[in-house]
């Protein structure tokens, strides 16, 4: 039977244009799409716009235009966008299109029907920015936490939804699918809330003082909420309640969602659910911030980052490539042009660059452009290549991009070193036909390797297999390792090279033209940190430190603990456990497996009851961590000099 897999963005308020922090969670949703087609499921990736409510008809009027001309404005450019950034929805959908009113006022009526909405009279403090009610407990000194501004305080008669009725089970379902929300932290957060009693969400607002809006169906007095209205398109851009296969994709239901939208989607959304007598979805996945110099990148506080000057310098598949990699889905992450410059340095043009402008060389140089042949029986770098396919999908179980793409380049690392260790250039001239199968073994590996990229980077590994001379159309991921082999004899093409190296001294060059005006309030030119004048130690005394290569053979978290992994590693001689608080950073299956440096002389230490026999190193950059590794198959237990 054919898998599905349905995975859906937020649909994005149209009070101002895209920016870096809707377009990451846009190309993370396609990047997805991507790889579940790939692996042969029936996939439906849904996007659009969220355009009713008190704010566009505030900027409306301040424009002096009409609500819909501005949700058209708006909603377009987002709609062009995305081609830009090689997203492909299979619907854009905007709450303004017939068929989603009819849909909320089909929800509307059922929820009326049993019962669970009702009339009354409410006052609290409200945040035109959030569109919402916030409790004095969920303010930051007296402010939204989001918006940073003092909310109003409003009372009036409205539509309340019970949905204090349903909190007991949410809380049950939540406790016993610990997948329906995720990351843990974010499952915590929502439990959090649910510790306290629900309140009854508004749910109307009156045509007094908002028109701009879906019609209460049974009162049309008032309209929808924006928050009830906007949540419902996840149901219409499948088709319900009509459509013949609605049920079978909402039971696969993928949300991607920012951190600062989760109570709506946590809380709001799955009661609404119950209520209407609609099963809940499969999960709801939340992703952290892009920070620009320590600043949430986002228009709700005057940070937007555009992304179309950054693809004019770099291209889209590296900017899809630098958002995929860097941010591991829950954690903040910062975004710099720094930053990007150096993954693309270091990733694509040192690894995956120079993998094909190496094996191309050879090939026209000994070959005659053509693929020779490969050896009867596949080797180490094919067996590499199908533990990466297997990996694939489990990764993408648990949205851990950042470890796929990791695995891919291991493989592409591996190859490079696999050319130098069995130098067919030196070969060819003892055993041409050695030589061939050595090239051919690299060729296959980049052509896995590129085919498995190419959801994350859809042009630049187009082209690139292209060169090789099998493109990827018709291909399928198969985890069971029926993919095909590369045709010896095909005739392969040359061409530039495909990441070219930026130099950092361009850097302040490209600084003015990416960022513009669009960064407002910060300092265009990256300022470092301050360095700390560190103390003066002797050779002598920093040599009596022990550093050596360990592996890691398990991990687990640190029960009580949020920041604190248990791993066991392997020292060569011996195996030991370390204690390390990488938990927000790391998870601990992404660590096993892994070749870390560690300090082996430092006397044990007892962390939350539990043994540490050595410390590991990391680097930190501001809320950043990334953990010291080698880059070659170095032994456990080598030592570091």
């Amino acid at each position: 039977m054919t898998q599905i897999f349905y995975v859906t963005t937020p649909i994005y308020y149209v009070n101002a244009e895209p920016h870096i922090g809707t377009s990451y969670t846009t190309i993370l949703a396609d990047t997805l799409a991507r790889y579940h087609r790939l692996l042969g499921h029936r996939t439906f990736f849904l996007t659009g716009t969220d355009e009713h409510g008190d704010r566009i008809a505030r900027i409306a009027a301040t424009n002096g235009e009409h609500p819909q001309v501005l949700a058209d404005r708006i909603s377009e450019k987002f709609r062009q966008l995305w081609p830009h950034l090689f997203v492909h929805p299979d619907r854009f959908i905007r709450t303004t299109d017939p068929d989603h009113i009819r849909v909320v006022e089909h929800v509307l009526k059922k929820v009326y029907d049993a019962g669970d909405i009702y009339f009354g009279e409410y006052g609290g403090l409200y945040c035109l920015g959030c569109e919402r009610f916030y409790t004095e407990k969920e303010l930051v000194d007296g402010l939204c936490p989001d918006h940073k501004v003092a909310p109003e305080f409003i009372q009036e008669k409205n539509y309340f939804f019970r949905m204090s009725k349903y909190q007991e089970w949410l809380g049950n379902h939540i406790a016993t699918h610990p997948d329906f929300i995720r990351p843990e932290r974010y499952r915590n957060e929502v439990l959090g809330f649910l510790r306290d009693p629900l309140e009854d969400l508004c749910i109307s607002r009156p045509t007094s003082r908002l028109t701009w809006g879906i019609p209460i169906p049974f009162d049309e007095r008032y309209v929808t909420y924006v928050w009830f209205d906007a949540l419902i398109n996840y149901l219409t851009g499948i088709g319900y309640p009509h459509s013949s296969d609605w049920e079978s994709y909402w039971a696969q239901a993928e949300h991607l969602i920012g951190k600062d939208i989760l109570k709506p989607h946590g809380i709001y959304w799955p009661t609404m659910l119950r209520a209407a007598g609609i099963p809940p979805f499969a999960h709801l996945t939340v992703h952290g911030y892009w920070n620009f110099e320590d600043t949430k990148i986002s228009k709700s506080v005057g940070t937007p980052l555009a992304p179309l000057p950054l693809l004019k310098v770099f291209g889209t598949d590296a900017l899809r490539y630098f958002l995929m990699r860097d941010m591991v889905v829950g954690l903040d992450a910062r975004f710099s042009v720094a930053a990007l410059v150096s993954r693309l340095n270091s990733d694509l043009a040192n690894d995956f660059g120079n993998l094909l402008s190496r094996v191309t060389r050879l090939v026209f140089t000994h070959f005659d452009g053509r693929v020779p042949e490969g050896p009867d029986e596949p080797g180490a770098l094919a067996d590499q290549a199908a533990a990466l396919l297997q990996t694939i999908p489990q990764e993408l179980e648990e949205i851990r991009l950042h470890n796929i793409i990791e695995e891919i380049l291991q493989l592409v690392r591996a190859t490079n070193r696999y050319l130098e260790a069995n130098a067919p250039w030196k070969l060819v001239g003892e055993s041409p036909k050695r030589a061939g199968e050595v090239i051919y073994e690299a060729l296959e590996a980049l052509r896995i390797a590129a085919i498995c990229l190419s959801p994350v980077m859809p042009e630049k590994t187009a082209e690139l297999l292209a060169r090789l001379g099998q493109p990827i159309e018709g291909f399928r991921l198969d985890p069971h390792g029926q993919w095909g082999r590369l045709r010896a004899g095909t005739r392969m093409a040359q061409g530039e090279a495909l990441f070219p190296r930026i130099a950092e001294d361009e850097l302040p060059a490209l600084l003015p033209e990416i960022l513009g005006k669009s960064i407002q309030g910060i300092e265009v030119t990256p300022t470092p940190p301050e360095e700390e004048k560190a103390e003066e130690i002797s050779l002598e005394e920093f040599s009596r430190v022990q550093l050596r290569v360990a592996r890691v053979l398990s991990a687990e978290r640190v029960q009580k603990s949020d920041k604190l992994l248990k791993l066991r590693i392997d020292l060569g001689h011996e195996t030991r456990q370390i204690v390390a608080g990488i938990a927000e950073h790391y998870t601990p299956e992404s660590l096993i497996g892994r070749s870390i440096v560690v300090v082996t002389n430092l006397k044990p230490v007892k962390l939350r009851g539990e043994e540490s026999q050595g410390m590991l190193l990391a680097a930190t950059f501001g809320d950043d961590l990334s953990l010291i590794t080698v880059d070659k198959d170095t032994p456990s237990g080598a030592s570091i000099h």
